[in-house]
């Protein structure tokens, strides 16, 4: 044990005293929509996972991270009862309508138009719609666990105890 944090402090150790570099963007670099006009396309809920109803679900992708590791999409579905499973992070904000959620631990929350939720990846939580929600879904890649804690470490190393959107 002691050898792996010795390992993890010296990469990131490493990792601060090399110079960043700014690698060139591949694509677009500003991406603008208005979400009601983006072209939205079926996207069936697992028949296993629905537990009432028949809810129909659409998404339409808004953009995507140079590096495949995150996603923003609009999506949104008809009323129904069913299972989700968040194979990414992802953090939504409900655009029009509401939806019921229930996670695996039993918390309860009716989510509301202007209402911002997370939702970690590798869990599962359970959605009842009644009539019709739309949302805005920004989906993220979690890293494996080691190089999660190396990218904390580094960044505890970078900024001593300072903590913020940019660390």
């Amino acid at each position: 044990m002691a050898w792996k944090l010795m390992l993890a402090s010296a990469v990131a150790m490493a990792a601060r005293s090399v110079p960043q570099v700014v690698v060139p963007a591949r694509g677009k670099n500003f991406v603008a929509h208005s979400s009601d006009r983006l072209p939205m396309k079926s996207t069936p809920i697992n028949p296993d996972w629905v537990v009432a109803g028949d809810p129909q679900a659409r998404t339409a992708e808004h953009s995507r991270g140079h590096d495949d590791a995150s996603v923003t999409a609009i999506w949104d579905c008809t009323a129904g009862e069913f299972r989700w499973f968040f194979g990414w992070d992802e953090t939504v904000m409900i655009l029009e309508g509401e939806v019921h959620v229930t996670v695996e631990d039993g918390t309860e929350r009716m989510l509301r138009a202007g209402d911002v939720a997370f939702f970690a990846g590798g869990t599962w939580a359970s959605w009842r719609v009644d009539n019709y929600v739309r949302k805005v879904a920004f989906l993220r890649k979690p890293f494996p666990k080691p190089v999660a804690i190396l990218y904390r470490l580094r960044n505890l190393l970078r900024n001593g105890e300072q903590q913020g959107l940019a660390a």
